[in-house]
């Protein structure tokens, strides 16, 4: 795998001012709340020097065999670059600025999971070729309400394995920060989503709102297929955020999984300030499922 240098962003220096008042939202505050709140929260680690930690044989074993490793560098790297699409043709200054920070963060992701593979021997297939969006808006959405629904489950994930010992302290404790990069970055989007569908002429709002369901749609139908190949190679599982807790070897039911990633979605984006928005329909889906099942 080839990965290129990173180099870091400039936050600016009135990130972290606070924003009073009540919110609307669509409204300048709103913009200026979310965007400073995603800067403001920037932790300037570094993949290169991340010190991973010695796993025991039988922990390497499992880590090593869960399949998710081709899908989760993809997704990454697709998402660097659809993020980073989509805030070229922005041109509010600080938005702009809030987006080209998400779109770091997600092509860091894509190093540290680089450094894991190498770290730990775990082989990959050949990347695909990586090409820009002919629709950034649209790959955008697709991004994130993707990390919506993937990151609420993988709250849930994380923390079964961190309860059960699957993941040892030392692994845990060196991923946390790109679990808390997923929330600020959902809780960034959701924002984002709701302002932009307030500033945009009104005669353009019921063909967002269809885009919106094309995306939810598309998301939908790629989770429900079938284990695919990923680079012609061995069979990945495009749900593992969901069905994970299986190839976690954890005995745990589904409303306990439920439960866990509710209660962990929760406490996650709990810590951010309670006037922004937070992600509502895969919460309430799985409350909803959760009432249905025995």
């Amino acid at each position: 795998m080839t990965v290129q240098m990173l180099d870091f962003p400039e936050i600016p220096a009135d990130a972290g001012e606070p924003v009073s008042g009540p919110i609307v939202p669509g409204s300048a505050a709103h913009k200026t709340l979310f965007c400073r709140t995603l800067l403001s929260t920037f932790d300037p680690y570094r993949p290169a020097v991340i010190d991973w930690p010695r796993l025991t044989p039988e922990a390497q074993a499992r880590l090593t065999a869960l399949p998710i490793w081709d899908i989760a560098v993809q997704t990454e790297g697709k998402a660097g670059l659809r993020v980073a699409s989509y805030g070229e043709t922005v041109s509010d200054p600080l938005l702009r600025q809030a987006i080209a920070l998400n779109a770091f963060e997600e092509r860091r992701h894509k190093h540290v999971l680089a450094n894991l593979v190498a770290a730990y021997g775990i082989a990959l297939e050949p990347e695909p070729e990586y090409r820009v969006p002919r629709d950034p808006e649209w790959a955008f959405l697709v991004t994130g309400y993707s990390e919506c629904i993937d990151s609420f489950f993988a709250f849930g994930l994380f923390e079964t394995a961190k309860r059960s010992g699957f993941f040892p302290p030392e692994l845990v404790e060196t991923f946390e920060p790109v679990m808390r990069e997923e929330g600020r970055h959902i809780l960034f989007f959701v924002n984002w989503v709701a302002w932009h569908r307030r500033n945009m002429a009104v005669w353009r709002r019921p063909w967002f709102a269809l885009k919106v369901l094309a995306v939810w749609a598309f998301l939908v139908w790629e989770r429900i297929g079938l284990a695919k190949d990923v680079g012609g190679g061995k069979p990945q599982d495009n749900n593992f955020t969901v069905t994970g807790a299986k190839d976690l070897g954890v005995d745990v039911s589904v409303r306990g999984l439920m439960d866990l990633c509710l209660e962990e979605n929760d406490r996650r984006l709990g810590i951010y300030d309670p006037r922004l928005l937070r992600p509502t329909f895969v919460p309430r889906m799985v409350r909803l499922i959760r009432r249905l099942l025995r």
